[in-house]
C-alpha cells in the first residue's frame, strides 16, 4: 500500500495527471502524438477506487479521409498495464470527441499505452493527435458500473471475400455503442440490451431501402443481452446475442471478467461467439436511447457519425452521379440532398404478413406542386414499425429548409389493403445534412393526431 502512495505521488506530482471530480476521474495534460515513427506513448492514471474504467478523448488525423481509398484511417491500439484494451479507428483531420471502455482496473496507478498500429492502418504515414484525454472510473457505488460490467467487446469482422482481417479500419467500422435497461419478467430483475452502430453494411437491406425505411445507410444492431438479478449479478444462462440471419442465440463463448467476447461474423454485421479476429473494440455503453426517441438518435448526439456515413458511399461508389431529374430515381443521390425526419404512428389491427398498411413522408417545396415521397412509390419502402421510425426524403439538389412549404403524411398499402387505420402522431428531426455531411438545424417538431384511412389516406400536418 505504501508504494502505492508513493507512485501516486509521483504521477500526481508530474502534472501528467491531475485528481479530477466525478466518480473517479483523472485528466491528462497536453496533446499526445501517435505515429509509426515515434515510440509509444505512456501516460500513467491513478485509480482511487478499483472498478470499469473509461478514457474519453478527441483525436484526429491529418492525411486521412474515409472518403479516400488507402488513406481511410489510421488505428491506435489501447492497452492497459499492458493488457489489449481496443483499437481505435481514426479518420480525418478535425479532433472528434471519442469514448472508448477500458475494463476493469484496481485501485492504484496504471499505465495507459498508445500505440499506432500500423499493421491495420490504412494510412500507416499519419500521425494521430489525441489531446483532451480523460480517464473515469465507475465502482460498485455508481449505478453506471453495472451497464459497463458485463458490456460486451466486440472484435472485429474478417470474412475474405470482403478484404483482410483488418477491414474493420475501412468499411463497416463499430462507431457508437449504447444500452438500454427495461424491467425483467422476475420482480427485481432486469434486462440489459446493448446495441451498436456500424458506418455501413456490406450485406443485408439495399443502401436505397436503407434511407427510405430507416433513415440513414449506416448499421444499427442490437448484439447482447443480459438479465440481472437483484444483487447486480448476471443470472446463470440469461444473455443471449444476435446471431447470423438475426437469430437469438445463447451466449456460449468466453467471457473477459463479466465482459462477453463477440466478433462481427456476416456481411451485415451480426455476431459470433468465437473470436478470432486481431481487431479489437471495446466501446463505451454509457450512452442510452430517451424514451420516445428513434435509435438513430444516437447519431443526432453523435453528428460526426453522419460524415462517415456519407463518406463510406461515396468510396464504395453506392452514390448515382448528379444529374437533373435524379431525385426521382430510387438510387441514392448525394446525401446532403435529403431531409432526415421522425414518424410516430400506431396501426389498428394485426399489421404484419404478407399484407400490411405502412407510412411515407412527403415534402412539397415553394412554388410547385410535386409531392416528394420517402418511398419511392415502392410500398415496401413505407414505414411498417409503430416506433418512433427514422426515414428521409430526397429532394433537389440546393433545396434548402426555407424551400419546404409543406409535409404530408401518406398511407401506403402492402399487398391487399386490410382497411386498418393508421395514427400519425408525431413528426420531428427534419434536417439537412451541410456541406461538411453534419446534420444542419432540425425544423420539425409536429404532434396531433392525423388519422389515415383507405377514404382519406393522405394529409397535410405541417406547413410554413
Amino acid at each position: 500500500m505504501r508504494i502505492g502512495r508513493i507512485l501516486a505521488a509521483i504521477v500526481l506530482a508530474s502534472g501528467a495527471l491531475v485528481a479530477a471530480g466525478g466518480p473517479a476521474a483523472a485528466h491528462a495534460k497536453g496533446t499526445y502524438l501517435v505515429s509509426r515513427h515515434r515510440a509509444d506513448v505512456r501516460v500513467p492514471f491513478v485509480a482511487r477506487r478499483g472498478g470499469e474504467a473509461v478514457i474519453d478523448l478527441r483525436a484526429a488525423a491529418a492525411g486521412t479521409d474515409w472518403a479516400t481509398r488507402g488513406a481511410e484511417s489510421s488505428v491506435v491500439s489501447l492497452f492497459v498495464d499492458g493488457r489489449y484494451a481496443s483499437d481505435l479507428v481514426v479518420s480525418g483531420a478535425a479532433p472528434l470527441p471519442r469514448q472508448l471502455a477500458l475494463g476493469r482496473v484496481t485501485p492504484g496507478v496504471h499505465i495507459l499505452r498508445l500505440r499506432f498500429a500500423a499493421d491495420r492502418s490504412p494510412a500507416a504515414g499519419a500521425t494521430v493527435r489525441i489531446d483532451r484525454l480523460r480517464v473515469t472510473t465507475f465502482d460498485k457505488r455508481d449505478p453506471r458500473y453495472q451497464v459497463l460490467r458485463f458490456a460486451p467487446i466486440m472484435y472485429g469482422r474478417g470474412l475474405a471475400e470482403l478484404g483482410s482481417p483488418f477491414q474493420s479500419a475501412t468499411t463497416d467500422v463499430p462507431l457508437i455503442a449504447w444500452h438500454e435497461s427495461t424491467p425483467a419478467a422476475t420482480p427485481g430483475h432486469k434486462v440489459l440490451t446493448y446495441s451498436l452502430i456500424w458506418s455501413n453494411e456490406d450485406g443485408g437491406t439495399n443502401t436505397p431501402a436503407l434511407m427510405a425505411r430507416w433513415g440513414r445507410t449506416t448499421d444499427i444492431e442490437w448484439t447482447y443481452a443480459v438479465e440481472i438479478d437483484e444483487n447486480g449479478d448476471r443470472v446463470p444462462g440469461s444473455d443471449t446475442f444476435q446471431a447470423a440471419n438475426h437469430e437469438t442465440l445463447h451466449f456460449a463463448g468466453v467471457y473477459e471478467n463479466d465482459h462477453p467476447r463477440l466478433e462481427t461474423c456476416t456481411s451485415n454485421n451480426n455476431m459470433c461467439d468465437v473470436v478470432d479476429n486481431p481487431m479489437r473494440f471495446f466501446l463505451s455503453t454509457l450512452p442510452t436511447l430517451p424514451a420516445g426517441q428513434p435509435r438513430e438518435y444516437l447519431m443526432d448526439t453523435n453528428a460526426w457519425t453522419y460524415q462517415i456515413m456519407a463518406k463510406e458511399m461515396i468510396r464504395e461508389g453506392k452514390i448515382e452521379a448528379p444529374c437533373p431529374g435524379a431525385v426521382g430515381t430510387p438510387e441514392v443521390s448525394d446525401q446532403r440532398n435529403y431531409l432526415y425526419a421522425m414518424v410516430q404512428k400506431s396501426t389498428q389491427g394485426a399489421n404484419s404478413g404478407s399484407s400490411w398498411v405502412g407510412v411515407a413522408l412527403g415534402v412539397r417545396l415553394d412554388g410547385g406542386d410535386t409531392v416528394y415521397l420517402s418511398h419511392h412509390v415502392d410500398p415496401t419502402w413505407s414505414i411498417q414499425r409503430d416506433i418512433p421510425a427514422a426515414t428521409t426524403v430526397e429532394l433537389p439538389a440546393g433545396t434548402t429548409l426555407d424551400d419546404i412549404a409543406e409535409v404530408s403524411v401518406h398511407r401506403i398499402v402492402v399487398g391487399t389493403d386490410t382497411g386498418a387505420p393508421v395514427h400519425v402522431t408525431r413528426l420531428a428531426r427534419g434536417f439537412l445534412l451541410g456541406p461538411d455531411y453534419l446534420p444542419g438545424s432540425p425544423l420539425l417538431d409536429w404532434s396531433g393526431d392525423a388519422e389515415l384511412t383507405t377514404a382519406s389516406p393522405s394529409a397535410v400536418v405541417w406547413t410554413r
